[in-house]
């Protein structure tokens, strides 16, 4: 079988990621989820679009998300807004060869031993009878209708049909209890919600919007942090440990954010992926838009965020990857500097703190 897969294979030179010697690094290429404004990558539009179909789906397979959510404990809507933002409920067609995409990145990627063993992953998955012609992937060979690595499909893989074999490529039931064991196995907490949009006080400080600084969602609330949506907090809910998020810092909406808002960030580590995918779960469920307005502030350029997080690195305000991502740790920091330097705290990079910084 190792033979037959690898016969003729030619690696993928046009992969990013790779360490080619006498050849310039090619970039990953810029998940929206990284180089877009909130405004930009969470357009009402594609709301109405996906939430309209999400509910066909949620008719349609009513009876296997009721079963996702009783015997795994994730709700279906979370899981159906998982497939949309993956492959667009399956519309979308993984462009590469993941055997060809896998081999190349495990022989002469950035990251060789994560990919090799990927690679061995996807043999295994063909072994067992997943058909070649199935195995299409992203650039870093993520497969099937939720994207799931090999190896992750070998943890959370799931015949929630009952043919005897975890299909995430044709079986919509496998793929949606797989995603759910997935989010399950990350910790995912039963009946809680993902995030709370609330109104921020005037006094608010955008600098403690960090997974680090938490508290129950009452304490929240005593500070002054309204609920948005018409929304009631239980005791139960508000006895539950969040975090602030402030996606545009003192500017857009604002988000408390408990336990399942990070397991499904651990699925996918951008804070707009999982406003897109937890929005979208209670657009499909009959909720309104975020109420607070997204802003249209400019989004910097990745190398001059990079600038910014190399010079808060320099002052000791940052200790997180200079990766050019304006994400949770950087707005902190860009908000300390702020105070440190009496200029207006609304941790969003700009090109004016830019120069300030460089002055």
């Amino acid at each position: 079988m190792f033979d037959a897969s690898i016969r003729g294979l030619e690696p993928d030179l046009s992969l990013p990621d790779l360490v080619i010697p006498g050849r310039p690094e090619k970039a990953p290429p810029g998940q929206p989820e990284f180089v877009q404004t909130p405004s930009q990558y969470l357009r009402e539009t594609t709301f109405d679009r996906l939430a309209t179909k999400g509910r066909q789906l949620s008719t349609q397979y009513r009876e296997t998300l009721k079963r996702i959510e009783i015997e795994i404990g994730v709700p279906g809507n979370v899981v159906l807004a998982i497939w949309a933002r993956e492959t667009d409920y399956g519309g979308y067609q993984l462009p590469l060869d993941a055997i060809r995409t896998l081999a190349t990145q495990g022989y002469t990627g950035k990251r060789k031993e994560f990919f090799a063993n990927e690679f061995h992953y996807a043999l295994k998955m063909m072994q067992d009878g997943a058909p070649r012609a199935d195995m299409r992937s992203s650039w870093g060979g993520a497969l099937g209708l939720t994207q799931f690595l090999p190896s992750e499909f070998y943890k959370y893989g799931t015949d929630f049909d009952g043919d005897g074999r975890a299909d995430i490529f044709h079986s919509v039931p496998d793929a949606l209890a797989s995603a759910a064991k997935q989010l399950a196995g990350k910790g995912w907490q039963r009946g809680e919600r993902w995030a709370y949009e609330v109104r921020a006080p005037q006094n608010a400080d955008c600098s403690i919007g960090v997974p680090e600084v938490n508290m129950p969602i009452g304490e929240w609330l005593k500070r002054g942090f309204v609920p948005l949506g018409g929304r009631t907090i239980s005791a139960a809910e508000q006895a539950l440990l969040a975090s602030l998020l402030q996606p545009e810092g003192s500017y857009g909406p604002s988000f408390l954010t408990p336990k399942n808002y990070f397991v499904i960030k651990d699925y996918n580590f951008s804070d707009l992926y999982v406003l897109f995918v937890g929005h979208l779960s209670d657009r499909i469920a009959g909720a309104q838009s975020f109420e607070t307005p997204w802003s249209k502030n400019a989004q910097l350029k990745t190398k001059d965020v990079e600038s910014m997080q190399e010079r808060l690195t320099s002052l000791g305000l940052y200790k997180d990857k200079v990766d050019g991502k304006a994400g949770m740790q950087t707005r902190a920091a860009l908000g300390a500097y702020q105070k440190k330097n009496g200029l207006k705290v609304d941790c969003w990079p700009t090109a004016a703190v830019l120069d300030h910084m460089r002055r």
